[in-house]
């Protein structure tokens, strides 16, 4: 894993309100060299931060950098939850599952930047340092693995809410089984992965990436439409009020969901329904299902009506695409 050094992290600071600062001026500040803050300057761009150099002037962010206030998210979060917080980590998933189980209660994992982060089927999830959001939390749930269905969908759920709870108006919804869209392009994603089982107690990792504010160098791996937050809430909030918000709705969801299963949420996630109505293209395994989707059941499946009548297919690695 890459790590930032402190003199990195201090580099960070003193450019993130995007304004020039000259070679001199950093070196005095960090205590070494112009030739120094040279090297340093190149090797903030391995984390995905675009920095413009310009003689006479100096170095500056190509845009201005707002970090997560890890006091603040904690205080906000309260004794609901623990924070984990890390300026780069490998994947937040992956310290979650990393830690010795069973969890008593919320375990949450944040960073400023992955370098390894995950999304479904195995693909990366691009995750460049201060443009999004990135997190995951650990937490047992009773009832084993058989309750876990629809979970994503109750996450994606939770998440929706606290973006609308932002900005009302904001038309997001939720492709079945793991993304938000915003006016069909996609704005974040959903990831859940079972940290084992035990005496009837499953702990399960949820990873959730949002879409903040990314530019288009950031996104250029990026192979299906996609949009941020920054381009579509009417006031975008500080990456922290961000987080807050969706990890208290998350916070709230997981404790009903544990109680009450996927059949508490199902309704709301009618309302959010992408795909609902829509012909579809599903590919399960090897297997390719084509029809309409006519909605989900309580257990989470996407009920497909195919000319061979109704199918029902279950989250995990699977493929949907509206045609």
């Amino acid at each position: 894993m890459s790590v930032l050094k402190e003199a990195d992290q201090q580099l960070i600071r003193l450019l993130a309100d995007g304004q020039f600062r000259s070679g001199s001026e950093l070196g005095e500040a960090l205590g070494i060299s112009r030739a120094a803050i040279w090297k340093r300057v190149q090797r903030l761009e391995e984390f995905g931060l675009a920095l413009e150099s310009v003689k006479g002037k100096g170095y500056r962010l190509a845009q201005p950098v707002d970090l997560i206030d890890p006091l603040s998210l904690q205080a906000t979060l309260g004794d609901r939850a623990q924070l984990h917080y890390q300026w780069v980590t490998d994947s937040t998933n992956a310290d979650a599952l990393a830690i010795e189980g069973p969890v008593s209660g919320p375990l949450v994992f944040v960073t400023e930047c992955q370098t390894a982060g995950r999304g479904r089927r195995g693909r990366q999830w691009q995750s460049p340092f201060a443009a999004n959001l990135y997190f995951s939390i650990r937490f047992p749930v009773s009832g084993g693995f058989a309750a876990l269905g629809g979970l994503s969908l109750a996450v994606g759920v939770a998440v929706a809410q606290a973006l609308q709870e932002l900005d009302p108006p904001l038309p997001v919804t939720l492709k079945w089984p793991n993304d938000l869209q915003i006016n069909g392009a996609k704005v974040g994603g959903v990831l859940i992965e079972l940290a084992g089982e035990m005496d009837g107690q499953v702990d399960v990792v949820i990873g959730v990436g949002v879409n903040g504010r990314m530019t288009g160098h950031q996104a250029r791996d990026i192979d299906q439409a996609w949009t941020d937050l920054a381009s579509e809430l009417a006031n975008m909030p500080p990456r922290t009020t961000l987080a807050a918000c969706v990890l208290s709705r998350l916070l709230e969801m997981l404790p009903h969901f544990s109680q009450h299963g996927f059949v508490a949420f199902q309704n709301d996630f009618d309302r959010y329904d992408a795909v609902r109505g829509k012909s579809v293209q599903v590919q399960s395994g090897d297997q390719m299902i084509l029809g309409r989707a006519v909605g989900v059941l309580a257990d989470g499946a996407l009920r497909v009506e195919t000319p061979d009548g109704v199918r029902e297919v279950y989250g995990g690695e699977v493929s949907l695409r509206v045609r």
